[in-house]
């Protein structure tokens, strides 16, 4: 198999290792491969990739779509480096509110798998990065949601020096913490 498969502390949240062939001409991997994939517990069927570009100190997030238009992503980097995080907001989660995060660079090629029910957000710490994400569903701005970036329950380690303020939308600045965020996930009992 051309990929590791890594459920994280939270184990819905999945770190995906593509196996990577190198030589000095340069290298080659696989990125996804829905046989693989599915046959390692990840199911969804992806429609769409999206690519951003941030500069340093960047955090975009903690972003999510509400039900029936929910989004999982299976997030990698094709330049630069980020520190990438997952935070269940699922009601009635034995994780609700907890969050997961992993390095993903194009040195290590690692992706993050998060799956609908949680809240995505990266923070970039190279001088430039390329993010792409598959998503299983179209964005839609009517279902569009999100979670302050430094919302004190959830305490998410940004590995921001202190004294430092992270590049922020004006929409992500404004979002609401998780306790009065509009959020329609329930944990499957």
């Amino acid at each position: 198999m051309n990929f590791e498969f890594e459920p994280q502390a939270i184990p819905e949240v999945i770190l995906v290792k593509p196996r990577v062939f190198g030589d000095e001409r340069g290298f080659f991997l696989e990125s996804y491969k829905g046989a693989d994939f599915k046959a390692n517990g990840i199911t969804v069927d992806f429609m769409q990739d999206n690519r951003s570009r941030s500069s340093k100190g960047t955090l975009r997030g903690l972003h999510y779509q509400l039900a029936p238009y929910a989004q999982a992503k299976l997030v990698s980097v094709a330049r630069g480096e980020v520190l990438d995080i997952a935070v269940d907001i699922r009601k009635g989660s034995p994780h609700y509110g907890k969050w997961v995060g992993a390095v993903l660079s194009d040195e290590n090629q690692h992706q993050l798998f998060v799956p609908e029910g949680f809240a995505h957000a990266f923070y970039v710490l190279s001088d430039i990065a390329d993010v792409t994400y598959k998503v299983n569903a179209p964005y839609m701005p009517s279902h569009d949601s999100g979670i302050r970036w430094n919302d004190p329950t959830i305490g998410v380690d940004w590995q921001i020096d202190s004294g430092e303020t992270p590049l922020l939308s004006e929409k992500d600045a404004q979002l609401a913490f998780l306790e009065e965020a509009n959020n329609n996930f329930e944990y499957p009992s």
